[in-house]
């Protein structure tokens, strides 16, 4: 097995993320640093993290978080703030981790894994993982930008194309938006592209999760059917 693989078999992170680590000199084999993510780990290999031995995960953990506000999406946080690990920490003795990103003010649906082949492919952009977020902003929007910004802006990083979005009714300032691009902030950066703040951003659905029966700040296993439909849909 390749080493970036073995690392986030092991449940310490992505694949794409376990490819940086070892390029960056923090993963040991053999207490050698390993610096080629397509080294070819062999039977008797000691593969140590932080100087910690790791060892590949032998139960795959699926959890669906509803993340509150102010919550960072990492394992740890240098500043010594809460994360999405500190709120599962008691559901699971495997060590998962974050499928993409929420940043912190941002709440919603995470899913947190150490199913390092599922997660490298809800991050891939091939394959169009649809997320839904409600969004409250600062004023009331307009029909023009809700047709602006359905018709598909183009920011500093490129074209952003969104799926659907819709005025949540009854309300002025609050709509739905609809998309499966996955660019840092690119919720938030739509709209203030236009001048509006945007003052709540919540995830309500992702990959063909909602969540139901899922109160903020709360976390739940995967059923059967739920880990099947995102392994077909990948």
């Amino acid at each position: 097995m390749r080493l970036n693989k073995y690392v986030a078999h092991a449940g310490i992170c992505s694949r794409r993320k376990a490819a940086d680590l070892v390029k960056g000199g923090q993963i040991k084999v053999n207490n050698q640093i390993e610096i080629n993510p397509a080294y070819l780990v062999q039977e008797g290999d000691v593969v140590s993290y932080r100087d910690k031995k790791i060892e590949l995960e032998t139960t795959k953990v699926y959890l669906l978080l509803n993340k509150p506000k102010n919550i960072v999406t990492t394992l740890s946080d240098e500043k010594g703030r809460m994360t999405v690990s500190d709120l599962v920490k008691d559901k699971v003795k495997e060590r998962i981790y974050p499928v993409g990103r929420l940043d912190r003010n941002t709440t919603g649906l995470l899913l947190l894994t150490n199913d390092g082949d599922l997660a490298k492919k809800l991050s891939h952009p091939s394959h169009e993982v649809k997320k839904f977020y409600q969004v409250t902003l600062g004023r009331d929007i307009s029909d023009h930008d809700i047709k602006l910004i359905h018709e598909g802006l183009t920011l500093e990083d490129g074209p952003t194309p969104v799926d659907n979005i819709g005025r949540i009714p009854e309300t002025k300032n609050q709509v739905g938006i609809e998309i499966h691009i996955g660019r840092n902030r690119i919720v938030r950066r739509i709209f203030a592209h236009l001048g509006y703040e945007v003052l709540r951003l919540d995830r309500t659905y992702y990959a063909g999760l909602t969540k139901k029966d899922l109160p903020r700040g709360w976390s739940r296993h995967l059923t059967d059917k739920e880990i099947i439909m995102l392994k077909h849909f990948t």
